[in-house]
């Protein structure tokens, strides 16, 4: 059966220079990094070794990189300790968020009576940072600014040099969920002076089930799993040996190669938005993901077709072609796109959405044979 798989902003196939990686540690590195003997300390050079290689891309301090499960738990250590360690009142977010963020600004509204804000939007997903300047300037609590660099459902990308220009003007302090960045675009945090960020690792061909968390050197950070004194007192856990050096050596991989792989994928997502367009002028996209590079993420192409059809995404399956109607992480829900439905009206939420995101790995002829079935779909 044919198998062509266009959701890597779900997740992305491991290399197998990664896998390679993580088999020879599964064999040398098999002691509790926590440990004092030998065998022990070997495992702790390679989780440091690691932590100070990928710090390097990014131009910043070993220190400042904590090791986590996910992005999802990067996120919530980082908003949780803006709030109980770093004395923030107000969070300034947008609604088009991952839920990761989203829900736990709503539970720190909740629980910590967090002064909770939204920014506004344009019809196309873009944050209006002229309504992020006024709510910054209209208010002296500690404000913390969450928002994403690109949006992983419709791949928007966030100007965020002067997103942090404006946090900075109005000592806000600045978080971005980079999930759908990191291993795909450079960051160099020595020119970009935001104080948080996140990664997940299998975002980039890495191994699921690891992440990091930067913070900003000066911050202090209030774990919130207790155990332990892992990750310097940050995070308490036996880390995940095997899979931050998958991380690291996926990162290595995908920053040698960052050029190289962004043409290609680009011009990937250009011949597909040609094809599709050929096939009717009544194919939409949705976000400003078909405007050029700037804009868009060269990775997310979100796409709305002229019907409305409930089994859509299932015909794709069943036809071989891996795809997501909106964020995977509600992929089993019927809840529908919580971003689609706040930036699409007048009935154009209702038809059918699909989310198809590429990597290095996809090839012209999945975008054909998903062009010829989409082809056949729509007649």
């Amino acid at each position: 059966m044919t198998s062509i798989y266009l959701d890597n902003a779900a997740t992305t196939a491991i290399d197998l220079e990664v896998i390679k990686v993580m088999q020879t540690s599964m064999v040398e590195n098999y002691g509790n990094p926590s440990s004092i003997h030998q065998i022990g300390r070997t495992a702790k050079t390679a989780v440091e070794t690691a932590r100070k290689n990928i710090a390097k891309h990014f131009n910043v301090s070993a220190a400042e990189i904590i090791f986590t499960s996910s992005g999802t738990e990067a996120d919530n250590l980082i908003l949780n300790n803006a709030v109980f360690n770093l004395g923030v009142t107000r969070i300034i977010t947008s609604k088009i968020e991952h839920h990761a963020v989203l829900h736990t600004c709503k539970f720190l509204q909740i629980a910590q009576n967090v002064n909770l804000n939204f920014v506004k939007i344009d019809p196309l997903g873009n944050v209006d940072l002229k309504d992020l300047e006024k709510l910054l300037k209209e208010s002296k609590q500690k404000t913390l600014v969450s928002l994403m660099f690109i949006n992983n459902e419709i791949g928007n990308l966030l100007p965020l040099e002067k997103v942090t220009n404006l946090c900075k003007e109005n000592s806000a302090l600045f978080h971005s969920d980079t999930v759908q960045a990191v291993g795909h675009y450079p960051l160099d945090l020595t020119a970009i002076d935001v104080d948080f960020l996140v990664a997940s690792a299998h975002k980039f061909h890495g191994p699921k089930g690891v992440g990091f968390a930067f913070f900003r050197k000066g911050f202090g950070v209030l774990p919130m799993l207790y155990g332990g004194d892992q990750e310097r007192g940050a995070r308490s856990s036996t880390e995940n040996v095997h899979g931050i050096l998958g991380m690291n050596k996926a990162l290595d991989i995908a920053m040698l190669n960052l050029e190289k792989d962004r043409l290609y994928i680009e011009a990937l997502k250009e011949y597909f938005i040609t094809e599709l367009k050929k096939l009717s002028n009544e194919i939409q996209f949705n976000g400003s993901c078909n405007s050029n590079s700037f804009k868009s993420s060269y990775t997310i192409l979100n796409v709305r077709f002229p019907v409305k059809d409930a089994m859509f995404l299932f015909t794709l399956d069943m036809a071989g072609i891996a795809v997501s109607g909106g964020s995977a992480c509600q992929s089993g829900s019927n809840k529908g796109s919580h971003v689609l439905q706040e930036i699409l009206f007048n009935g154009e939420e209702d038809k059918t959405s699909v989310r198809f995101s590429f990597s290095k790995f996809t090839t012209k002829s999945d975008i054909d044979f998903t062009i010829g079935k989409l082809k056949d779909m729509l007649v």
